[in-house]
């Protein structure tokens, strides 16, 4: 009853302070996940933080590559995958899909850009999904110092670089964020000496993968950003393939985004495990199918010797 009590007289309180001062003062200075909280702490507070022009300002300051958006984007954008949706219209056109990206390291913004795929080529159906942000004879300055340590500059990237990738449907008017916003790993390629950052979302027995590839002695350079979609057997899913495992994910259920990052990792961890797992089974039954087949080989050249040897003493 106390709680309660307090609860109506704050209530109360907020309704008193002028409309304009909570409206210019006090909301346009909260973050979109505070600001969907306060909407909850009454109606009076739901109707002022309904704006949409707060929303789309939002929008743009947390995801720079959107030119807006409303509270129904920010709430796909900024939630987590639970679980895939189940695809009721399959049959729906489905012209293009729009990524939006934008990078940052230590809070500052080095990259921000947004491409529109074409989905209704037949290159695009049956090839793999690969969507490239950055021309593959550029490159994307950075304020990134590289270390002279491998394991420092690893360790950086891992701390300090942070990602987004909404792919939105522009027809069905949903967006998902694949990113799991800080790297989910971070290791060097020991063959080409550059360093590879990994985003990634699961999704059933899929993982959306995000690549970020820096290159560079001393200031580094971004040499690639690109989405694959891959399954757990290691291979990598087609564009048609590719569109329905990111429709089921907008359709999907989603959780506050807030533990994006600790969740995202820990579910990256088991696929790579169960990834692990079925190759490692694979590869036993690959070597019993080779025993079983040398077994049967040298039965066969035994059996023909010994029909010989029987021939020649009849």
């Amino acid at each position: 009853m106390a709680s309660s009590s307090s609860t109506t007289t704050v209530t109360d309180l907020i309704s008193t302070v002028h409309h304009d001062i909570i409206e210019s003062h006090i909301l346009t200075r909260l973050d979109g996940a505070t600001l969907a909280s306060v909407s909850c702490a009454s109606s009076y507070l739901h109707h002022l933080a309904s704006n949409e022009i707060l929303w789309s300002k939002i929008c743009r300051s947390t995801w720079p590559s959107c030119s807006g958006g409303s509270r129904s984007f920010f709430s796909d954008a900024y939630s987590m995958v639970e679980t895939a949706g189940l695809v009721s219209d399959l049959d729906r056109p489905f012209p293009e899909l729009i990524s939006a990206v934008d990078l940052h390291y230590k809070g500052k913004l080095i990259f921000s850009r947004v491409v529109k795929t074409e989905t209704t080529t037949a290159w695009f159906k049956s090839s793999p999904l690969r969507i490239d942000m950055v021309d593959t004879k550029d490159t994307v300055a950075t304020p990134i110092k590289r270390r002279r340590r491998t394991e420092d500059t690893c360790r950086d990237l891992e701390k300090d670089l942070t990602l987004s990738w909404i792919v939105i449907d522009p027809i069905g008017k949903r967006a998902a964020n694949l990113s799991s916003h800080r790297p989910v790993s971070v290791q060097r390629n020991w063959i080409s000496g550059e360093v590879e950052a990994q985003f990634a979302t699961v999704v059933d027995t899929v993982e959306c993968v995000i690549t970020v590839v820096t290159c560079g002695e001393e200031e580094m350079h971004v040499r690639e950003v690109s989405l694959k979609v891959e399954k757990m057997e290691g291979t990598h899913l087609n564009g048609r393939d590719s569109l329905v495992i990111l429709r089921s994910v907008m359709e999907g259920k989603r959780v506050n985004g807030r533990r994006r990052e600790v969740e995202s990792k820990r579910r990256h961890e088991e696929f790579m495990e169960k990834k692990r797992e079925m190759k490692e089974k694979k590869m036993r039954v690959e070597s019993v199918f080779d025993i079983l087949t040398v077994a049967f080989g040298i039965l066969g050249f035994v059996s023909f010797v010994v029909f010989c040897l029987w021939r020649t003493s009849i």
